[in-house]
């Protein structure tokens, strides 16, 4: 997981993400390079647009727990509703995908 937070953080601060640059955050983190991970990293995220993708993942909202005298509000209440999976997530997040398998 580590690797993803370097390459979003390089991101953000809009530098390459390269393997140099994420050994270097991972380094700074405190935990331990591997080569191949950084690898397979910087090779899946070449051809995906992070800004797209970060802008069609699903976002978890948690239900706020409704304040009334009477006590807890009832489950239904607290349904939360889910977006429509499209193709172009699903293709945004193919080479995230491939990282963990």
């Amino acid at each position: 997981m580590e690797y993803v937070y370097a390459a979003l953080i390089l991101h953000k601060l809009k530098k390459e993400i390269n393997e140099a640059n994420v050994s270097s955050v991972i380094k700074a983190a405190g935990a331990e390079v591997s080569d191949a991970q950084v690898k397979a990293l910087v090779s899946a995220l070449a051809d995906v647009n992070i800004e797209e993708a970060i802008k069609a993942a699903p976002v978890a909202v948690a239900a706020a727990p409704a304040a009334s005298a009477g006590g807890a509000a009832p489950a239904a209440e607290a349904k939360k509703e889910e977006a429509p999976a499209g193709k172009s997530e699903e293709q945004a997040m193919e080479g995230l995908a491939s990282l963990f398998g």
